[in-house]
């Protein structure tokens, strides 16, 4: 149990971190081991944002005090936070990824665009999670681009084998 001091301390940090970041992501982390929580710090870490266990009416202080209406007894479930200073599309990516590789032990009930300070919903922060890299979307677009390049190619060639 935490101590009224302790408390006021999390809600202080919380509110800090709110302001510094631009992604806040909501996850439900029932049935994952303290080494898995550990893993999922690192990748956190590795993003520049920390992962927090927080009590949902310490959590709902907090998200008031930044002036946003958010009431996380909605969810059910250990709530545990990512606060990241990058934006939703790679932090989402990060925290997918690492919930696919759980086998679902780590839920991700929702996020917030803190730029926006807007929420959104779990399934579209899954969803966003799951779009491929930046590189791998730009890898894409210019094999799209050369595709008709190679068949105009191809049938230049073609013509000319036949006109020897």
């Amino acid at each position: 149990m935490k101590t009224k001091t302790q408390k006021i301390n999390q809600v202080k940090s919380g509110v800090e971190e709110l302001k510094k970041n631009q992604t806040v992501i909501i996850t439900d982390f029932t049935g994952l081991t303290a080494n898995e929580m550990n893993m999922l710090r690192k990748v956190v870490s590795s993003l520049g944002g920390v992962f927090q266990v927080i009590k949902k009416r310490l959590l709902k202080i907090i998200f008031e005090k930044e002036g946003i209406k958010f009431d996380p007894k909605e969810f059910i479930g250990q709530m545990g936070v990512v606060f990241s200073p990058k934006d939703i599309i790679e932090t989402a990516g990060s925290v997918y990824n690492f919930a696919k590789q759980k086998k679902d032990f780590l839920k991700i009930l929702g996020g917030f665009d803190m730029n926006k300070k807007k929420f959104i919903e779990g399934v579209d922060v899954k969803r966003i999670g799951q779009l491929p890299s930046r590189e791998v979307l730009l890898g894409q677009l210019v094999g799209m681009l050369t595709v008709p390049i190679r068949k105009f190619l191809f049938v230049l060639n073609e013509k000319l084998k036949t006109q020897q």
